[in-house]
């Protein structure tokens, strides 16, 4: 709250929506492309997630998962079982739009390192069956709209933007 002073005197108390990094981080509009952006990230991303924790989708689940990390790619125990349950969250934070920016960040980040064990199969995803392994063309998507959400915010229809228009009502 801030005092507004007249003479000397304060007359009124007006709110203040808060300026805190944390809170300009959810601060969005009411714009579509958050919206299309991290909903279409979160759908695609979350059977991946359900896969790696929950063993569905023909999944080995977390364990599984977790030793494959440690064994084949060298991961430490703590981030790889780290990684698996962010992997479910993030899609899930970003298809309600909850800290958008940062699901949309930590998946960014989480799909550049899987894009790097893909490079040794090249570019293209393996459409044919003539190719050992994935490329890593359908990493580049995801971190495209991953990044898009980090600049636009969570947008439309998510609790982001409910917060912050509450916010901002109040302030007035």
């Amino acid at each position: 709250m801030s005092a507004l002073v007249s003479r000397g005197t304060k007359v009124a108390q007006r709110p203040q929506a808060p300026s805190s990094l944390a809170w300009r981080a959810i601060e969005t509009s009411d714009d579509v492309r958050g919206l299309v952006a991290r909903v279409v990230l979160g759908a695609v991303i979350f059977p991946h997630g359900a896969q790696h924790l929950l063993g569905w989708f023909g999944g080995f689940g977390f364990h599984g998962t977790r030793a494959w990390m440690e064994s084949t790619l060298g991961v430490p125990r703590i981030v790889a079982g780290s990684s698996i349950v962010l992997e479910l969250a993030a899609p899930i934070l970003l298809v309600v739009g909850a800290g958008g920016r940062f699901a949309a960040a930590w998946m960014a980040a989480f799909l550049a390192v899987a894009a790097s064990t893909h490079a040794s199969s090249g570019f293209f995803m393996n459409w044919l069956g003539n190719q050992k392994g994935e490329g890593f063309e359908y990493h580049f998507l995801a971190i495209a709209l991953a990044v898009t959400v980090v600049l636009t915010g969570s947008g439309k229809l998510s609790v982001d933007r409910w917060l912050t228009t509450r916010a901002a009502e109040s302030s007035r």
